[in-house]
């Protein structure tokens, strides 16, 4: 049967039609991809995976090369005490001293209030500062106290607290517990090199004071490596002529001799004098910062603010109303 080229021709033309048709159908459709997405999302999860294992991986050879290493000595602690009382300026100075500590290493910083209670500016400034610490308060006993109109030199300042902080020390360790204890009051200045010095105190070390004792510096007087002497201006026939700032004490030697402290009714000049005399011989004395040849820190106490201005405004009724900021 033969079949005619015109017949071929339109069953070729309708199987096209009906082809073009179907394909426009299709697209108009919407395709289900769901298969294809979670095997994509598979494929993501198992690299994650893998990752996360490398990671892994890489932290425990890190932790092993780590373990090889030769391991760094324990740096002996340092315990620095600091009597604090409210005044204008305290927060001020309390602040720099505690961003000076903050980059000593293994520092344990013991602050004493002479008030009754734990005020919450020194609360606030002790947690808020990251160092480790310890908040006590003691206060000063009424004839012992100096009023705001008395001389610096007329009462010692700071006698309870720092000898609280002595107390604190011994009931919290034992007999031959490592450590260094200094006394570091909050009006002065420190380089950050002086803890380094404190560090390897064995029974008392020593170095200058700049800016104290109406002489640019004081400081022990060292022959052989050995202090034979001081030069300052002040009673030089003091048994410890040194400034509060000029010395630190082996945490084991305070620990063997229980009864060191500091004498509330100390003459004028002889507070460290009343402390260091019970602990040590000026023979035994340790110079640092280069055999004390340099000034590591300074009495620099900071001028009392005049505050004529602000009481004047107050007393026209010009200021307004206390806002309660804290300064």
């Amino acid at each position: 049967m033969k079949v005619k080229l015109k017949n071929v021709f339109v069953i070729y033309f309708l199987v096209s039609v009906i082809g073009l048709m179907y394909a426009l159908l299709q697209l108009g459709q919407s395709c289900d991809c769901t298969q294809h997405l979670k095997s994509a999302s598979d494929l993501i999860h198992a690299k994650e995976k893998k990752v996360t294992q490398l990671q892994s991986e890489l932290k425990r050879l890190q932790g092993r090369q780590k373990a090889l290493e030769p391991a760094e000595p324990l740096l002996p602690i340092i315990y620095a005490i600091t009597p604090t009382y409210a005044r204008l300026v305290q927060k001020a100075e309390l602040v720099r001293l505690s961003q000076t500590l903050m980059h000593v290493k293994n520092l344990h910083w013991i602050v004493v209030e002479d008030s009754l209670a734990k005020t919450p500016l020194v609360s606030e400034l002790l947690a808020q500062s990251s160092l480790r610490f310890t908040h006590l308060h003691a206060e000063t006993p009424k004839e012992h106290k100096r009023k705001e109109s008395d001389p610096n030199w007329l009462k010692p300042r700071g006698v309870e607290q720092r000898n609280l902080a002595l107390q604190w020390l011994r009931e919290k360790h034992q007999l031959g517990q490592k450590g260094a204890v200094y006394f570091a009051d909050d009006d002065n200045t420190y380089s950050l090199r002086l803890f380094d010095e404190i560090r390897s105190t064995k029974r008392v070390s020593v170095w200058p004071v700049g800016l104290v004792g109406g002489l640019r510096f004081e400081r022990p007087l060292v022959e052989n490596g050995k202090v034979v002497g001081f030069y300052t201006a002040w009673k030089p026939n003091r048994p410890f002529p040194m400034d509060m700032a000029g010395f630190a004490v082996a945490l084991e030697l305070l620990l063997a001799n229980r009864e060191a402290r500091f004498d509330q009714v100390a003459e004028r000049g002889y507070l460290e004098s009343s402390l260091l005399q019970s602990l040590v011989s000026i023979e035994e004395l340790e110079p640092k910062a280069d055999n004390c040849t340099k000034v590591l820190v300074w009495h620099t106490r900071t001028e009392k603010p005049k505050m004529k201005q602000e009481e004047l405004l107050q007393k026209q009724g010009l200021l307004g109303s206390d806002p309660g900021i804290e300064v």
